[in-house]
């Protein structure tokens, strides 16, 4: 289509305007319509708004795509995108970019008032923008295509230097409207600089604070605290490694919840993520830990903002096939491939609430916890104790008894929020970007974990100061 009809009509239109140009040397204002013949004028002119209309969307359509993908590579602060298709993940619309051009396009029709300044600021923009694809078209030939050296020259010298030599006639309009949209390019550039380098120093900040298995060991299954009955769901953008937030809850509170789920949420570029492939169910430490990791995987059309309740339901019902599968496996293996690092058995002492709620005042082993029999069947007595397979449906159906328990006590969501400060020993520079344009950032985009209704009650919030 474009070599057929577009990139024709294209080279006739500038042609029909040279051509213009050489008859009538003085006039300098408004060629295109000039050029026109008055018999086709407004048929022209009709054409040419409709071209403009489609252009526009084009345009938009392009900034949106950048957008998403600066943001998908931690360039640009987190917005709202829409999805309009579930077909093609491409169609998708930013509300908070689509206003922003909106309040752009009329302060640059009210800042210039000329069209001419307008055309000196498209003629930079236009001509940066082939400059930066010849660039980037020479890098994928180099990386990608690993084409010949020499012809990646030829290449580069071949364009470049045209695209150059148009670049800098245009670089004498800056004082003519062309300053404005380097201005504007340099803010948005700011941006994305101050976002990419905070973001960076956080994660590196919270990689560095991660507690180890190795320390995790050393306490112990009941963590140097009291396992109090409930589901604890730690949130945090680290996907491997303990986060710090639970350090600061393991020396802060005198009681942890009894399983605790670190859950990371991840956006995947399907359209659905089908239920029974939601959650991906990991241990951390041993069987006594009770502590496992979770990453919930959201497609760019699942619905994130869903009830607390739905997703603490799905999230279970995930942590009890995972328990299931990892039994079937485990009984499939030969006796000596158990797990050396399993804690050994050790009494547990509890005590009832009035309201029937068992309260570890140790360490909630699953070996040592005798649900109700309604809750667990019986298991034969004449069986071995020592047959690997009856001690891993033991183990099997204790555990889901002992999820069952959480659940019914309710779950505490724990998510961290927190603050990134510099160094006091930083350089000025550095304590600028960070605590004040990072911060103002960061208070301002949307929380990397998805919003549910989440009460109060069941909610606790962390401010952490990391410096960096």
């Amino acid at each position: 289509m474009f070599m057929l009809l577009v990139l024709p009509c294209l080279v006739l239109a500038y042609l029909g305007q040279a051509a213009f140009l050489i008859a009538n040397q003085n006039s300098s204002e408004q060629i295109f319509f000039s050029s026109i013949p008055n018999g086709v004028f407004w048929p022209v002119f009709l054409i040419a708004n409709l071209a403009a209309l489609i252009a526009s969307r084009t345009m938009t359509t392009a900034i949106f795509q950048c957008i998403k993908q600066s943001i998908a590579l931690g360039c640009f602060p987190r917005l709202k995108i829409i999805h309009t298709s579930r077909k093609f993940m491409s169609k998708i619309y930013i509300p908070v970019v689509n206003w922003f051009l909106l309040v752009s396009c009329l302060g640059f029709i009210l800042l210039f008032r000329s069209i001419y300044d307008v055309g000196n600021a498209y003629a930079i923009a236009e001509l940066g923008v082939m400059i930066m694809a010849t660039v980037y078209v020479a890098i994928i030939m180099l990386l990608i295509w690993e084409t010949n050296i020499v012809k990646v020259m030829l290449f580069v010298i071949m364009f470049l230097s045209l695209e150059l030599v148009f670049f800098s006639s245009a670089l004498s309009s800056v004082g003519d409207g062309g300053w404005a949209l380097l201005i504007f390019a340099s803010v948005l550039l700011m941006i994305m600089f101050i976002w990419n380098y905070g973001s960076k120093l956080k994660y590196d900040s919270e990689v560095k604070q991660k507690l180890s298995k190795n320390l995790m060991r050393k306490l112990g299954p009941n963590l140097g605290t009291i396992r109090a009955p409930g589901l604890g769901l730690v949130y945090s953008e680290i996907v491997k490694g303990v986060p710090a937030i639970f350090g600061h809850f393991l020396t802060s509170l005198p009681a942890i919840h009894s399983i605790i789920v670190f859950v990371c949420i991840r956006n995947v570029p399907v359209p659905v993520v089908p239920q029974s492939e939601r959650f991906l169910f990991q241990r951390v430490c041993s069987r006594g830990y009770h502590m496992f990791r979770c990453i919930a995987r959201y497609g760019y059309k699942d619905k994130k903002q869903e009830h607390h309740g739905i997703f603490e339901r799905l999230l279970i019902e995930g942590l009890e096939k995972y328990i299931q599968r990892e039994a079937v496996e485990l009984s499939l293996q030969s006796e000596d491939d158990i797990d050396s690092d399993e804690e050994p058995p050790t009494p547990v002492r509890t005590i009832m609430a009035p309201n029937g709620s068992l309260y570890s005042l140790e360490v909630p082993l699953l070996v040592d916890l005798i649900p109700s029999a309604d809750v667990i069947p019986e298991v034969s007595c004449s069986t071995p104790r020592h047959d690997p397979v009856i001690d891993y449906q033991q183990n099997l159906e204790l555990e889901l008894a002992f999820i069952r328990q959480a659940k019914h006590s309710g779950a505490v969501y724990l998510i961290d929020n927190p603050i990134v400060k510099a160094r006091k020993d930083s350089w000025f520079f550095k304590k600028l970007i960070i605590n004040y344009f990072f911060a103002f950032l960061r208070n301002n985009c949307r929380r990397a974990i998805m919003s549910m209704s989440i009460p109060h009650s069941n909610r606790m919030q962390v401010r952490l100061t990391s410096y960096v």
